[in-house]
């Protein structure tokens, strides 16, 4: 047991990341409020103060627990510098010494400290022993450790007192403060020694394995830096022999590609300094790889360099109709864009955004415009593009950056006025990265696109002379100041006799060329062709119509190959099934007589227009509405806006206007399975409900679209050319279209026009007109119940022939 000799009240101060011996002399800074004042008290009074390691290096304002219980007494011998932000003290190491307790924390520390006794020993054996151990130990650690003093060694072989050793060692040897702190901790002088030892021994061990390793890093080192040296006399040598050129002749080879390109001013001097920075890079230098492809780069774009545009307008037509058929609006509009080229060469801002469904031809009449015109052309694919990265390039600091898409597009077209295709526009992703729409909107305004940046270039690139051609399936899926950027052409679907057009002229052609047949081997009628495009193919564009050929061609070059007797084949309409199965899709049919509560509605679809029977039942009930076949809320909502608007005619059309308490009304559109939405069929409904109610046919030639409101208005409708088209397929004679819509027929195909007669209609009761084998008698006006027969008979002699329909229509 320890017993204690002297208590004391001391000012503490807390140090961090070294422990304090008894013996030594230290000189450290002081900047922390608490500790200046400490050592300020000290000073003030009989210059001793209590030394002691805080146990976490982090904390810069330690309490009691954060410090350990063992420390030194010290005198404070010298301030070298005292301000009130710190101080420079110069102490010695007194005596051990341990905490009791905190008198107090605030303003500073001060603690009961209690003197540790200086503990004897026996001199034997055993600790001589000990010396000479840690002499040993200590000279092993000096060979490791080349750092320490000589005048330490001097120290350490004077000394021969056990406790006063071990303290000399610890103080002056590189090892962590805790594993100090274990040794300040034993107040026994040979127990120190031993425990000395023992930490001497593990740090001997750590510093033998970490001069291997050093001595390993240096012969690496070593060995790269003979590798380094002989490249650079192999360098030399082949230099001197002519084999290699230096970096200097390339710098100079390319500063003089740079001038003769004949760059704006910014564009040259920027050039210029990263040849100059090329010149004073090393051989071998990564920098220098990143300088020299960046200045490629440069060089490889088409900066002056451009293409002769050819304004021929009858060369440009023929080209045109010679690789499609129809699309008559874009052809026309970049004829136009010809012709305005040809009386004004400087004009520019052409940008055009192609929109229809997907097989239309979109892509393919941009390389026919590309060729009419004589300019090179560069497609580029926006679908799922998601980072801005790829429109507007990467920094050329980061690793393996490179420019965006665009400016990877003029190089690769090698002129400066190439037609750019940006194909799928639509369909441009956004995420964490950026929004690539956005920096689209750089590139296709012809007010900013004279100097387009790219962010590995990082110089402006004219873009004003690119002819800019985009595509998308959805316009509404474009952006709005992006769609104000451009101008809109839309491509609508094909006709049947399109379609049967551009297969005979077009598809068949290239199919037996991809597949290797002769056109004498392989026929096709246009009957077979028109059966194959109504009965296999149900699509706005001809991509299936052509997979559908190649088919048929895969068949007929089998039995070229296998039937040594083989001539040629003829595609007819009766061999489709043996060639391709039976029949995928079947025709609309339209009933061939007039019946109660069946019109003849039209509808618009991404594939064309088509057919939409709607059928009403009336039944005896307590006024329920139901409505099915897979209904949108739109087209639910243009059902309950037809019924209303019968309710309020209920009379004039000689229906009681409480008819709907006792009767139910079912509204169905026929294939349940086939979502469907949107307010056009609203006129149709009307109708139907209208004859269910009065009993009276629908005339089954007459097909009809618009949308109803409440008081019986007929409003416009959208898609009109690919409904038109749908009734002509299914032999419709009449269509009524809202009044509003008529404009609409300058789009209207001529072959429609010229079979199907439209009839514009503003009120529901024209509709009835046309659509009613006969008007139904008015209920005079003091009816007020429903009659018992709500479905009431044509009057006698009324025959329902074709002449009586045609008188009916003029």
């Amino acid at each position: 047991m320890i017993k204690m000799k002297e208590n004391m009240t001391l000012p503490i101060l807390a140090i961090r990341g070294m422990v304090f011996f008894p013996g030594m002399m230290l000189q450290f800074d002081i900047t922390r409020k608490k500790s200046v004042l400490a050592a300020s008290e000290a000073i003030a009074k009989d210059r001793l103060i209590f030394l002691v390691s805080q146990v976490h290096m982090s904390e810069n304002e330690p309490v009691g627990d954060d410090l350990y219980k063992f420390g030194v007494i010290a005198r404070v011998k010298q301030v070298l510098h005292h301000t009130s932000e710190g101080a420079k003290l110069h102490v010695e190491g007194l005596c051990r010494g341990e905490i009791v307790s905190l008198v107090h924390e605030d303003p500073y520390l001060v603690g009961n400290i209690v003197k540790c006794p200086v503990l004897t020993y026996k001199k034997s054996y055993k600790s001589e022993a000990l010396i000479r151990i840690i002499h040993e130990k200590f000279d092993q650690y000096l060979r490791l450790f080349k750092h320490v003093p000589p005048d330490v060694l001097l120290g350490v072989l004077q000394e021969k007192d056990c406790g006063r050793l071990a303290d000399y060692i610890a103080a002056n040897i590189s090892i962590d403060f805790e594993r100090k702190q274990y040794i300040l901790d034993e107040l026994r002088p040979l127990k120190r020694m031993q425990k000395l030892i023992a930490v001497l021994t593990e740090e001997i061990q750590i510093l033998e394995v970490e001069n291997e390793i050093n001595q390993k890093a240096q012969a690496q080192i070593d060995e790269n830096q003979r590798e380094y040296f002989l490249k650079e006399q192999l360098r030399a040598i082949t230099s001197e022999l002519g084999e290699e050129d230096n970096p200097q002749q390339e710098a100079d080879e390319i500063k003089s590609k740079v001038l003769a390109l004949g760059l704006s001013k910014v564009c040259e001097e920027k050039l210029l300094k990263e040849c100059d920075k090329l010149y004073r890079m090393p051989y071998g230098s990564h920098e220098a790889s990143v300088i020299r492809l960046y200045l490629d780069t440069c060089l490889e774009l088409p900066w002056k360099k451009s293409s002769k545009e050819k304004l021929d307008l009858k060369r440009a037509q023929r080209i045109l109709d010679r690789d499609h058929y129809g699309m008559t609006k874009v052809k026309e509009r970049f004829i136009e864009t010809l012709a305005v080229r040809s009386l004004a060469p400087a004009q520019t801002g052409q940008i055009i955004c192609l929109v229809g469904p997907p097989g239309v031809g979109k892509t393919s009449i941009a390389r026919s415009i590309a060729q009419a015109t004589g300019r090179k052309y560069a497609r580029v694919s926006l679908g799922g593009v998601s980072d801005e990265a790829e429109i507007m390039g990467h920094r050329k600091t980061y690793v393996g950056s490179m420019p965006g898409r665009i400016i990877n597009a003029i190089k690769q077209a090698g002129v400066n006025n190439p037609l750019l295709l940006l194909d799928e526009i639509d369909k441009l992703g956004t995420n964490f990265k950026g929004d690539p729409a956005s920096a689209l909107l750089e590139v296709l305004d012809p007010e900013q696109n004279s100097e387009f940046t790219d962010h590995y270039i990082d110089m402006p690139f004219d873009l004003s002379q690119v002819l800019f051609i985009t595509t998308a399936n959805d316009a509404s899926r474009i952006p709005g100041p992006l769609y104000d950027r451009m101008d809109i052409i839309e491509l609508r679907s094909y006709t049947l006799d399109e379609k049967l057009n551009i297969a005979m002229k077009h598809l068949v052609r290239k199919q037996l060329e991809k597949h290797g047949i002769k056109p004498s081997q392989l026929k096709f009628t246009k009957t077979g062709m028109r059966q194959l495009i109504d009965g296999y193919t149900r699509e706005a564009g001809v991509r299936t119509l052509e997979r559908n050929i190649a088919a048929i061609c895969r068949k007929v070059a089998k039995l070229i190959v296998t039937d040594e007797e083989f001539k040629s084949y003829t595609v007819r309409s009766d061999k489709l099934e043996e060639l391709l199965g039976p029949r995928k899709y079947m025709k609309d049919t339209v009933s061939k007589e007039d019946l109660v509560g069946l019109v003849n509605g039209l509808a618009w679809t991404s594939v064309g227009g088509e057919l939409l029977p709607i059928e009403v039942a009336v039944m005896e009930g307590t006024g329920k509405i139901q409505l099915t076949g897979s209904l949108g809320d739109v087209m639910k909502e243009s059902a309950n806006a037809a019924i209303t608007c019968i309710r309020t005619r209920a009379a004039d059309l000689g229906i009681s206007p409480k008819f709907y308490e006792k009767y139910d009304i079912h509204v169905h559109a026929p294939e349940g399975a086939v979502p469907k939405d949107g307010p056009s069929a609203g006129t149709a409904m009307a109708t139907a409900i209208t004859s269910a109610l009065c009993g009276i046919p629908v005339r089954h030639e007459v097909a009809m679209t618009g949308e109803i409101t409440l008081q019986g208005r007929v409003l416009p409708i959208g898609g009109l050319r690919e409904k038109s088209m749908a009734a002509y397929k299914n032999g419709v004679k009449t269509v009524l279209i809202p009044a509003d819509n008529l404009p609409d027929l300058a789009e209207i195909d001529q072959v429609v026009k010229d079979n199907v007669q439209f009839v514009p209609i503003k009120k529901i009761d024209a509709a009835l007109e046309k659509a009613l084998q006969y008007m139904p008698i008015p209920l005079p006006q003091e009816a007020t119940v429903i009659q018992a027969e709500v479905v009431k008979a044509p009057p006698s002699g009324y025959a329902c022939d074709s002449s009586q329909q045609q008188r009916s229509y003029q």
